[in-house]
Order: C-alpha cells, then sequence, then structure tokens
C-alpha cells in the first residue's frame, strides 16, 4: 500500500506540473512523530494529508493541489 501511495502521489505531482520532492520514508519513528498509527500517509510539508488507506488518484490529485493552492 505504501509504494501504491507514493506512485499515486507522483503521477498527481506530474499530472498537476508540480516539481516536488518525494521521499518514501520507512523509519518507524519518524513516522510516529507525525502522529501516524496506521500506515500508507502522505506528509506535506510536514503536515498528514492522507493517513491509513490508499485513496484513489483524483483524491490524491485534489489534497495536493488544494495545499498547493495554500
Amino acid at each position: 500500500n505504501c509504494q501504491a501511495l507514493e506512485k499515486l502521489t507522483r503521477e498527481g505531482l506530474t499530472s498537476l506540473g508540480i516539481d516536488a520532492a518525494v521521499e518514501h520514508v520507512t523509519d518507524e519513528q519518524e513516522i510516529l512523530s507525525h502522529g501516524i498509527m496506521s500506515t500508507p500517509a502522505l506528509v506535506i510539508d510536514g503536515d498528514v494529508v492522507l493517513a491509513s488507506r490508499v485513496p484513489g488518484p483524483d483524491k490524491v490529485c485534489a489534497v495536493i493541489a488544494a495545499v498547493a493552492q495554500g
């Protein structure tokens, strides 16, 4: 599931024309430091924006776009 969310995130960034670094975090302590109790999760600029599931590609794009717009 983590790899699936990473793939959707990369695809979403590409489709939105956003150049951003994507880091796949596997360190349990770092994950817990964000309050994430269940993976997969998507953290953008330190904020958890998705957790505990792999949403559809449209949802991932919508979340990324919303964060990018401020």
